[in-house]
């Protein structure tokens, strides 16, 4: 299908023509915004190059974004998190300066880890997921998973002779983040495999943390002390740790909310 070009267009036909184009070349953001950029171009008397960076421009922020939302989504994040959101003056054990560093993502171009350790309501996964969705905003590619799901899907993996493919695709991507290590203990088999998930990223692509055990406490996690003492090893080496404390500011903003609700009743 082509389409015919003539000079002097009515109003009406430039637009059905603009639209045509559009859906050809799927521009489908200068398809919708047109109409206004060209009243707004008319209005400002805006010259005819200023009037096409406008277009290309909205185009190209708009392709932006929805490759944001898309690498966020692939990301598998359990629920909304922004750092923007996150209340540095609830928890001081927070550097908001250092979180706001790791925001620029530095360390996951260079393939550097991050480990948050705290207490259970002290914001390590409001963290994980924030900075996360950061990264994934960069243009880093991003996954999130529970350090369990985890476990279990290497050991299915390794039964179904697939585990060189899984480990394969969770050592592509650019930042792995694994929330909620240490809440459970993992057999000798279960930490061999998330070992090795490890070792394959290890100085090439970033793996991100949350912790509710200090690393002493790994060994309740990982049984095995040479093995424990590995995987801290890959998880620390060059990289930050953030420690969150050990009060929960999600058990003290309830308090705090029931107070009010019984101070106004």
């Amino acid at each position: 299908m082509t389409l015919k070009r003539h000079r002097g267009l009515t109003e009406q036909a430039a637009e059905a023509a603009v639209d045509q184009a559009c859906r050809m070349l799927r521009l489908p953001t200068i398809r919708a915004q047109f109409p206004d950029l060209a009243e707004a171009a008319a209005r400002d008397q805006m010259s005819y190059r200023g009037f096409l960076a406008e277009l290309l421009m909205a185009e190209c922020d708009d392709r932006a974004r929805r490759r944001s939302e898309r690498r966020i989504k692939a990301a598998q994040f359990p629920r909304e998190k922004s750092l923007r959101a996150f209340d540095f003056e609830a928890n001081g054990n927070v550097d908001a300066a250092v979180i706001h560093t790791l925001a620029s993502c530095e360390w996951v171009k260079k393939g550097l880890p991050l480990c948050l350790i705290g207490d259970s309501g002290t914001g390590k996964s409001h963290l994980l997921i924030g900075l996360g969705t950061e990264a994934a905003m960069a243009g880093f590619r991003v996954r999130y998973t529970l350090a369990t799901k985890l476990v279990n899907e290497l050991v299915e993996a390794a039964d179904e002779k697939i585990l060189t493919k899984t480990i394969a695709r969770y050592g592509r991507v650019d930042l792995l983040c694994i929330d909620e290590l240490g809440y459970m203990e993992l057999d000798r088999r279960g930490a061999e495999l998330l070992f090795q998930v490890l070792t394959e990223r290890e100085e090439k692509n970033s793996v991100a943390i949350a912790s509710n055990e200090s690393f002493g406490g790994w060994t309740k996690t990982f049984t095995e002390p040479r093995l424990c003492a590995a995987i801290v090893d890959r998880l620390t080496f060059g990289g930050n740790i953030i420690e969150t404390g050990t009060d929960s500011y999600r058990l003290a903003s309830t308090r705090a909310a029931r107070a009010r609700d019984a101070a106004a009743g």
